[in-house]
């Protein structure tokens, strides 16, 4: 069922205040769920996806790829790793892999994140659409997460699945579960014999069949693979140097039945594969007898701790109290042990004839009933829904140091699941979403509000392990739908105090800090601000705001080195193939727009114009996958840099970033003041826009940035508002506003909002002009080291060379300033150029083309018009060189106007002995000569 507008548009637009009535999450339906209008600190409020549609563009296009990688991607494969964390049947679906899977970076310790991530896609791509395959896919997704959280709260359930004789108990990897039989399996058998029928369905090295035992001194077991790839038992009662042991010759294969059999009598022991003995041990003096009463026995478990749960089935488990003859050994082969020779298992026998319930009858006569378990105890607390046990969480809380192999940032995981499921509620009115989210809150407050300040406090500043995202905006969202005052206690036990203080008071503390751990920080302060009304939280977010932005921010919009930051001014000197980190430009465009609703600086917008337009579209390649997403991870900044749309191992975290920028392109094309008053216009994108208070629709036609402005025509009924366009910063002489064909009154100034006050009808019509030129921007650390700009666009250039280019610019420089005339057009290709052979393109082109983003600026002779004066270009000792100086006074209203330039320049070099007399006559002589572009 399609849900209510209002509903959408409370989360999409994170539209929320914090005084709302108490409702129990349990209980909330979508007539009684707390609802409540936009926070009354908000000057300026956004409009839900579904009130924007995008035109045909470059957006369209972008956005399109990542629609069909929506809909292609089998969900089942996400929820893969939250059923096996459950013991629920996956469906034999596979794991995605990479960081969601176990063979993924650091074990797969961040595994569920990239589940929230799609939650948060599949939501925006139906407020962008309306098309039902979304919502499908994410009911399907909310329903199996409501299993696996119920599943989670119980002991672990058998998973029956057909055996090589009966049925059998399937462990599904990944499950952490383990069978645990009673105490004195073994007796005290001097002689004995093990037999299991296994079907192993991963290769992980010492995964163990059996392992009796007591620790990791005195023990017996029986693993699939030892470190060589082939069966192995041993038995010790001195540890790892005294085992005593048997190697099988060969591999067990996967997803194949095969039987395994260890007798030990007299002093030698027999391993059997598939009823052929394949190893002997005559020397074998250690028996169960030499064991003594040991307090564990387990089926698929090791008591080494870093070795795997054994993942795959069990078919009939027997231990008899004598070794079996090699023929009773062959007779276990077709037939199950009470049919055949050998009969029953005298110490204990399992059939795993079970279908249901979480204990294994003993068919030994010894009423030995096993139990299955978790490796991580007890079920779960109230609330808990993750792809992994809540030992991470554990563990954190008395963690020191970062060791991501074994805690990976675990709130960091919740906030990404917590985040997709408020943006499932959202766009299904499904109260299951809500009910698991607001219970994961529960959950997380349970345990944060019992620990001391001090605990808290050195969780959030471990590197990696403390990382929580955006988790306290995406709670400060939830206590507007609850009202629950536990839910915005929660959001404050995430303060970071050492952090919040030193921003507030506009202390720059950035340097050497991980930069995607922190910037999503700010847009929860904002929304605690919002919640609480505590100034040092918006005051922290927007002095930080300016710690990155300009002074650690690359020309894209990018930031972090590495994933880490340098200080302040650092551009040059921190350029690597590792540069940008495509998250943290998603991160910082949600905190730039968070800042613009409590302060309509034009700054705010322009930094979402340059990153919007450069990195993150350039992050998504331009080509169809349904298996991955293709979205950069790092944006190497270095010459020659290819950029990798397959990242890591792949499900990475900017990947799923990715996806979500690519679904709500045009969340900030157009703002509305709160009182209704004015409409700002914020970024110059083909859409349609429908204000349902007014009655009124915008309709932008443009095909911006290829074209240099945009046309809005206005629908509906009358209506008085202000329209306020946005002037770019980068914006020069020419920015000129229409309205049906006449020109509006007022001079725009670069880096403001042009206003447009009247009562507008249907058919109204806005003619913006918007001249680009071209332009570089000098790295802070090395004005020499530039990027180019059209406009709004990074221009790179396409060379596989490793060395910065050297460029030079003013050899045909326009009297406007404008340097593109040096450049050559491509016939054919808007927005491409060529210079000095090399062919320049738009950063947000998706292609795997080396590309140097920033050149070395040569100027080594002074030419006007592409006259060459034969004067070599004099600098001073700061760098600034003559052709600098001259064209810094640039626009020039006419060549009189330039030469008077030169001359005036020309004689002040000559005057401070940086310029010969005789040079500076020829400099003149050939601005006189030349003749200019406009």
């Amino acid at each position: 069922m399609a849900p209510p507008l209002s509903r959408r548009h409370l989360l999409q637009a994170a539209a929320i205040t914090a005084a709302t009535p108490a409702i129990s999450y349990a209980a909330a339906t979508p007539a009684a769920a707390a609802v409540s209008e936009e926070p009354s600190v908000w000057t300026v409020r956004p409009f839900a996806l579904e009130d924007v549609k995008l035109g045909k563009g470059v957006f369209a296009d972008k956005r399109q790829l990542m629609l069909d990688h929506a809909r292609g991607y089998d969900v089942n494969r996400l929820l893969q790793v939250f059923r096996a964390n459950a013991g629920l049947f996956t469906g034999g679906a596979v794991a995605p892999g990479g960081w969601e899977g176990l063979d993924g970076e650091a074990n797969g310790n961040l595994r569920g994140h990239y589940t929230g991530h799609f939650l948060t896609m599949l939501s925006q791509a139906y407020a962008g659409t309306g098309e039902q395959v979304f919502v499908d896919k994410t009911l399907t997704m909310v329903e199996a997460l409501t299993e696996v959280r119920e599943a989670l709260r119980h002991d672990p359930v058998v998973l029956n699945s057909p055996g090589r004789l009966g049925t059998s108990a399937e462990n599904v990897r990944g499950s952490y579960q383990y069978v645990d039989l009673p105490g004195g399996v073994l007796g005290d058998a001097s002689a004995i014999t093990l037999s299991s029928w296994v079907k192993p369905t991963h290769d992980a090295d010492w995964t163990r069949i059996l392992d009796f035992g007591n620790d990791t001194t005195r023990y017996l077991y029986l693993a699939t693979r030892n470190a060589s790839g082939v069966p192995r038992f041993a038995i010790t009662t001195s540890g790892a140097g005294g085992e005593q042991g048997l190697n099988g010759t060969a591999a067990l294969p996967m997803d194949r039945w095969s039987h395994l059999a260890v007798t030990i009598a007299g002093g030698t022991g027999t391993l059997y594969v598939n009823g052929t003995a394949v190893a002997q041990n005559t020397s074998m003096s250690l028996t169960p007898a030499t064991l003594g009463t040991l307090a564990h026995h387990w089926l698929g478990r090791s008591h080494y701790s870093s070795d795997p749960v054994f993942p795959g089935a069990f078919d009939e488990f027997n231990v008899w109290s004598r070794a079996l003859s090699a023929a009773e050994i062959a007779g276990l082969q077709d037939s199950r042990a009470a049919d055949a020779s050998a009969g029953r298992g005298d110490l204990v026998s399992y059939a795993f004839d079970e279908t249901t319930g979480s204990t294994f009858a003993d068919a030994s006569g010894r009423g030995l009933t096993a139990t299955l378990r978790r490796t991580w105890g007890a079920p779960s607390h109230p609330g808990f829904l993750a792809a992994y046990p809540e030992t991470q969480f554990i563990d954190l809380e008395t963690r020191t140091s970062p060791d991501y192999t074994k805690v990976w940032a675990p709130y960091y995981t919740a906030h990404k699941i917590l985040r997709g499921l408020l943006d499932a509620y959202t766009a299904t009115d499904d109260d299951r979403a809500l009910d698991l989210a607001s219970g994961m809150c529960d959950w997380m407050y349970s345990r944060l509000s019992k620990l001391p300040d001090a605990t808290l406090q050195r969780m959030w500043g471990i590197f990696s392990s403390g990382e929580f995202g955006g988790i306290v905006e995406a709670i400060v969202d939830l206590h507007s739908l609850t009202g629950r005052a536990e839910h915005l206690a929660l959001a404050k036990l995430f303060d970071l105090d050492k952090l919040i203080d030193a921003c507030a008071a506009n202390t720059d503390i950035l340097d050497g800090l991980h930069a995607n751990q922190h910037i999503p920080i700010f847009t929860g302060l904002v929304r605690l601000y919002d919640a609480t009304g505590e100034e040092r939280y918006l005051t922290a977010a927007k002095n930080f705001w300016g710690m990155v932005v300009p002074g650690r921010m690359y020309g894209i919009g990018g930031t972090s080195a590495t994933e880490f930051w340098k200080a302040s001014g650092v551009i040059a000197g921190s350029i690597n193939t590792t540069t940008a980190e495509t998250c943290c430009a998603y991160n910082l465009l949600k905190l730039s727009r968070m800042l613009f609703f409590h302060e309509q600086s034009p700054k705010y917008m322009d930094y979402y114009e340059r990153a919007l337009y450069n990195q993150v579209l350039g992050s998504k390649q331009d080509k169809a996958d349904a298996e991955k997403p293709l979205v950069t991870y790092f944006i190497g900044l270095t010459p020659g840099h290819v950029r990798d749309y397959t990242p890591k191992q792949g499900t990475t975290c900017c990947e799923g970033t990715g996806m979500e920028s690519a679904t709500k392109y045009q969340d900030s094309v157009y703002f509305k003041k709160a009182d209704g008053s004015a409409l700002y216009v914020n970024l110059y994108s083909p859409s349609t826009l429908t204000w349902a208070e007014k009655g009124v629709t915008v309709t932008q036609k443009t095909g911006y940035p290829r074209e240099q402005g945009t046309t809005l025509t206005i629908g509906g009924r009358r209506a008085a508002f202000e329209l306020r366009l946005r002037v770019p910063s980068w914006a020069g002489a020419g920015f000129r506003v229409t309205v049906n064909g006449r020109a509006v009154p007022g001079t725009p100034t670069p880096g403001s909002y042009f206003p447009v006050s009247r009562t507008w009808r249907a058919g109204d019509t806005v003619r913006v002009s918007i001249p680009f030129r071209l332009r570089v921007e000098k790295a802070l650390d090395d004005p020499s080291l530039q990027t180019l700009f059209y406009g709004p666009v990074n221009l790179v250039g396409r060379n596989a060379a490793t060395d910065y280019l050297p460029l030079g610019l003013y050899r045909n420089a326009g009297l406007s300033g404008d340097l593109l005339p040096t450049l050559t057009p491509v016939p054919g290709k808007p927005l491409h150029h060529t210079l000095d052979g090399t062919e320049f393109a738009p950063f947000s082109e998706g292609t795997e083309d080396p590309t140097h983003a920033y050149f070395r600026r040569s100027e080594p002779r002074v030419c006007f018009g592409t006259l060459d004066s034969g004067v070599v270009n004099p600098a001073k000792p700061d760098g600034t060189t003559l052709l600098d100086e001259i064209w810094s006074a640039a626009p020039f209203r006419s060549k009189g106007t330039l030469v008077s330039r030169v001359r005036a320049v020309v004689d002040t070099w000559v005057s401070a002995g940086l310029l010969t007399r005789a040079d500076g006559a020829k400099v003149v002589s050939t601005a006189g000569s030349a003749t200019y572009a406009a």
